[in-house]
């Protein structure tokens, strides 16, 4: 069979996590003793009260039909609840959530929703690929905005050409940010919601880390800025704030319209989160909420023990206020994905190469917090060999 891609896949590079689990894999088969500092998934249990209410629920064989698309309203209602308790915003639960299958798939899947053929879309650069990739996906046309330390990570709106403005219908936004760990202002919001409202332009704002802070930060939702949720959407996920990762359940919230049109896409792609998971997700939201302080407690236990450790080596990082990550200048001037291999090669160490985040991303390397304080202090002693 003379087989051959469609053009668009051709357009979007190997997902990096996969080539990363790629070669720890090899490293693994070799019999290579390896500290993980890559991929950013929490090596913390879910609660075990959400696992008990799961197990309950799958054996109901209620659940085991098709889920509705727009999901158990008493999820939504929870959700509603949540928002209203965590950040003082009002979402109605039939107009204004819709629950995905992880935020992942609601992001890459909302570009199919507002763009159509080279319509532009602004992309943080470095940031999470499936902003990119959904954009390639629809055919749409990225527009990287980069983000840089001498603006503290945040998009540079002045810099955007005139023209590009005019074409722009999507803008991904993303704090507190992966990579870079970065938080924003009360003020940046405030620019981004005028910026769409004179340029007719779509804000997603992902935060999906909202809940993994430091010291008494406390992030705002985008939706508490006045005017977000005429020309807004948020996505957010039970994934880092309750370590469900594999479990694939998620929201997006806000503008009724943008939500309409997103569930529409999904209602042809696929038949909703299964019904069991979501009562488990009721759970998570409504439940006890201790393991937050402890869960983060720990991040930032960890956090102090590899920033102290890489500035005693001279790599000159500081402490992040969010989220999960280090993003960290290469100690000299080079490729981060050679330098990733360097490190992989000569300490058995795992870290993600900046470069796979976007072209703004060269010159940094990403750590992870996920994993236990001794293999952190263990990658240090390492990393004082080379």
């Amino acid at each position: 069979m003379n087989f051959t891609i469609s053009k668009r896949l051709s357009f979007i590079p190997a997902y990096l996590f996969v080539e990363l689990d790629r070669a720890k894999q090899k490293a693994r088969k070799e019999g290579r003793d390896i500290i993980d500092l890559g991929v950013g998934d929490p090596d913390l249990p879910t609660p075990n009260h959400i696992i008990e209410k799961l197990c309950q629920a799958v054996k109901d064989p209620k659940t085991h039909r098709y889920s509705l698309d727009q999901g158990l309203s008493e999820f939504r209602y929870a959700i509603s609840e949540w928002y209203r308790k965590r950040f003082n915003v009002n979402l109605d639960p039939d107009k204004e959530i819709h629950p995905l299958i992880g935020s992942k798939e609601g992001i890459s899947h909302l570009p199919l929703a507002v763009l159509n053929r080279g319509d532009y879309a602004l992309i943080p650069d470095p940031c999470y690929p499936a902003y990119r990739s959904g954009v390639i996906l629809a055919e749409g046309i990225p527009y990287s905005l980069p983000l840089l330390r001498e603006n503290a990570f945040l998009p540079d709106l002045k810099e955007i050409p005139l023209k590009i403005k005019k074409r722009t219908k999507l803008m991904f936004l993303n704090y507190p940010n992966n990579p870079t760990a970065a938080v924003a202002t009360k003020e940046f919001f405030r620019k981004i919601v005028d910026f769409a409202f004179k340029y007719n332009t779509v804000i997603a704002h992902d935060a999906a880390y909202s809940e993994i802070t430091f010291a008494g930060y406390r992030p705002e939702s985008f939706l508490e800025t006045e005017g977000a949720k005429e020309i807004g959407i948020e996505f957010h996920s039970l994934s880092k704030t309750y370590n469900m990762t594999g479990w694939r359940i998620g929201w997006v919230c806000g503008n009724s319209e943008i939500i309409s049109a997103l569930a529409k896409v999904k209602s042809n792609i696929d038949s909703g989160i299964f019904t069991a998971i979501q009562i488990a997700g009721i759970s998570a939201l409504e439940g006890p909420q201790e393991h937050l302080e402890k869960m983060c407690r720990l991040y930032q236990e960890r956090r102090d023990i590899l920033v102290e450790g890489l500035n005693s080596l001279g790599w000159n990082t500081t402490k992040p206020k969010a989220t999960f990550y280090l993003w960290v200048k290469i100690p000299k001037e080079g490729d981060s994905l050679k330098f990733s291999a360097y490190l992989l090669e000569k300490t058995d160490i795992v870290v993600t190469p900046g470069i796979g985040f976007g072209r703004y991303g060269e010159g940094y390397i990403r750590f992870s917090l996920t994993v236990d304080k001794e293999r952190i202090r263990e990658a240090i002693e390492r990393l004082k060999k080379i």
